[in-house]
């Protein structure tokens, strides 16, 4: 059994230091997660930059793995590997690369998708998603940016060897939270330029997706088989898709044969691109849209007595952190509530929410309240998360975000 205090143990260099956890501390990863956060570390033995690999050990010297380090941020470790034996190299990377690949290849159609999705794919931090045949990386941690340019080479020869040719990447590590790692925030091709406007095909759907401006890396992947779902219900159906985006679930709707879709979107950018989408697919006849706050517009139409045979909901997170769970929830009962009102008895609501911090518990009971309050019974069709793509890693709660359920909405009779 190789214990950490020995400096000249098999697996662990001379030079690599070792971070020693408190007693009692380390239950993430204990229970199969991959964080250690910066008030669970008793001490740590050697030099180091952040961004290093560090092995990391139990308060008695029980080895715990390997992972990256950043005294930067309140997630001081992310663990690569439980294998305290094991080197972080090229061949590592490329197995890991593999391993990702392999369970798209069999879980998910991989004309679009996600490849790599960070924790749940044992790549901390790290996010990339394919549309047709251009990449989009998102770096989100110090340690896994240094491993980045190695890990999009890797995945080109992955996905070469099924003759799929990558035309182009682009880098979106613009999100805020990399603020948090003492990162910069930036954007931009890696490698050759080329059209940041991709055209790719969902459900039998065509969408221009805009890497380079889009929200996140440019299209929302995860909700693939939730937006196939909905289509069964729209055939002739008048429907209502709020928070439309670039229109994705209001298209799908509309190819399900739907005889008058409304899409709705506070940004009129994303409208734009919804009408380029709808001509598009050749439904610009039966779908449309408009730039307009959902909080305003869903009381306007219950006031002039509008009905849907259809409402879908997909918001952003209300909530990124715990703190703001109260006002959260006050806002995902309101927009229920007014759709309820909204929908046809008889008619159904297609519902979710995309924060990690809204928890399927709470979230269900705000439904359950949104339904009491309008004197609505709920039957459910089906409940959903995340696609298969973004994989749910046990223990690693923050890889379980999305929660989707469909119902059919009834008077309380």
């Amino acid at each position: 059994m190789l214990y950490c205090e020995n400096r000249k143990g098999k697996g662990i260099k001379m030079n690599e230091a070792i971070v020693t956890l408190k007693k009692g501390e380390g239950r993430t990863i204990k229970t199969g997660g991959m964080w250690i956060f910066d008030n669970e570390i008793a001490g740590i033995a050697g030099s180091f930059q952040n961004g290093d690999i560090v092995a990391v050990c139990d308060f008695d010297g029980f080895p715990m793995g390997k992972g990256f380090i950043n005294q930067n941020s309140r997630i001081r470790i992310r663990l690569m590997t439980r294998n305290s034996n094991q080197e972080i190299h090229r061949e590592f990377l490329r197995h890991r690369v593999r391993d990702a690949w392999e369970y798209r290849k069999k879980t998910v159609d991989t004309e679009s998708c996600r490849v790599i999705f960070g924790e749940a794919d044992f790549l901390p931090g790290l996010v990339i998603d394919k549309f047709s045949d251009v990449l989009v990386v998102e770096s989100l941690a110090l340690g896994i940016d240094r491993f980045k340019l190695q890990i999009i080479e890797l995945l080109k020869e992955v996905m070469a060897e099924d003759g799929i040719t990558i035309r182009g990447v682009y880098e979106r590590s613009d999100a805020k939270v990399r603020t948090n790692e003492g990162m910069e925030r930036i954007k931009g091709f890696i490698g050759e330029e080329f059209d940041t406007d991709v055209e790719i095909i969902e459900n039998g759907v065509k969408y221009i997706v805009d890497v380079k401006d889009g929200q996140k890396t440019g299209f929302f992947l995860d909700q693939k088989y939730n937006r196939l779902a909905i289509q069964k219900l729209c055939k002739d159906a008048r429907v209502l898709d709020c928070f439309t985006h670039t229109g994705s679930f209001a298209l799908n709707a509309g190819i399900a044969g739907a005889r008058e879709v409304i899409g709705v979107d506070a940004s009129q950018l994303a409208v734009d691109q919804a009408f380029e989408n709808a001509k598009l697919n050749g439904l610009e006849d039966r779908v449309s849209f408009r730039c307009q706050d959902v909080f305003e517009l869903l009381p306007e139409l219950e006031v002039k007595g509008e009905k849907f045979d259809v409402v879908i909901l997909d918001p952003p997170a209300f909530t990124k952190s715990r703190n703001s769970i109260k006002n959260a929830v006050k806002g995902y009962r309101e927009i229920n509530l007014r759709a309820m009102k909204l929908v046809k008895d008889g008619g159904f609501l297609a519902t979710c929410s995309c924060s990690h911090f809204m928890s399927y518990e709470l979230f269900t009971e705000t439904i359950n309240q949104a339904a009491r309050n309008v004197h609505k019974r709920l039957r459910q069709v089906e409940f959903r998360t995340q696609a298969p793509d973004h994989p749910i890693l046990w223990a690693a709660d923050e890889s379980y975000y999305l929660k989707f359920y469909i119902f059919q909405v009834c008077e309380d009779k």
